[in-house]
């Protein structure tokens, strides 16, 4: 771990410059050390690709808070499903879903825990992966969806898409939206973000799972949360002042310079400097 001093040192004139050290500590920081103190953790205690995608995602919806306490809830919500979340959801009767009542962590609730239980079920009795909802076609778009069609990327497209797809059964409950963002509602969508990363990106260091393939890690946008945030901003790597979608898009698209296929690997290394380093 380098000091600020250290650090004051490095020779970051120019592209060239700041790469190298980026590069530097994507490769300190994409390393199988890494999963134990973070969310990915959780979609890790599994193999079967449907329990890693439903709690990947989950995982990723509750990331907010200190990641101990995001894992621990994490793990309760795995207890309270027998430990196999894709079999439980598959399989449950109603009287099962009785003791997820009192699953919380922060504004996420019970209303919440049984949406998103009913939204699995629902797409799982009519695809094989998670990954069929992120990605636009006649059979999933619902009639009179309130998202916007007219999107300018390939996330962007899935991300509007997946939020419209995920609140189309009948009487969803309106609390939950706020769970779920997407770019139509100028979000930053980091959590999102976060959970395509941790499916769609392929490397040979075991973090991220890569078992997407619709969806491309050169399409990919930087989950952009508030640690990321503020090392790029230090880094000079965004201008625009306010933090939103296009915040998270003019960053990617600055990574990109640096690695036009998987710009996204940069988030290593601007979340180890925010977060371990305190950068």
């Amino acid at each position: 771990m380098k000091s600020k001093l250290d650090f004051q040192k490095l020779p970051l004139q120019g592209v060239g410059g700041l790469k190298l050290f980026l590069d530097s500590k994507v490769a300190q920081y994409n390393q199988p050390d890494f999963i134990k103190n973070d969310p990915v953790s959780i979609p890790h205690l599994f193999t079967k690709k449907q329990d890693i995608e439903i709690m990947g995602f989950w995982a990723a919806t509750l990331a907010w808070g200190q990641r101990v306490t995001i894992i621990n809830k994490c793990k309760e919500l795995i207890e309270l499903m027998d430990g196999a979340p894709y079999d439980f959801i598959i399989n449950h009767q109603d009287t099962d879903l009785k003791k997820l009542l009192h699953f919380k962590h922060r504004t996420f609730n019970d209303i919440d825990t049984l949406y998103f239980i009913a939204f699995f079920r629902y797409h799982y009795e009519n695809y094989e992966s998670l990954e069929a909802a992120f990605i636009p076609n006649q059979t999933l778009i619902p009639s009179g969806s309130e998202e916007s069609v007219n999107v300018q990327s390939p996330v962007e497209t899935a991300l509007n898409h997946f939020r419209s797809y995920f609140f189309s059964l009948p009487d969803f409950p309106h609390r939950t939206k706020k769970h779920v963002s997407s770019p139509s509602q100028k979000s930053t969508c980091k959590r999102l973000n976060m959970f395509l990363r941790w499916m769609v990106r392929k490397d040979d260091c075991g973090v991220d799972f890569g078992i997407w393939s619709q969806l491309k890690p050169a399409d990919l946008i930087m989950p952009c949360d508030l640690h990321v945030d503020r090392v790029a901003r230090k880094l000079n790597l965004i201008t625009r002042k306010q933090t939103d979608w296009q915040t998270a898009v003019e960053l990617t698209q600055r990574l990109r310079e640096f690695d036009p296929i998987d710009p996204v690997k940069y988030d290593f290394a601007l979340f180890g400097l925010g977060i371990e380093e305190k950068f």
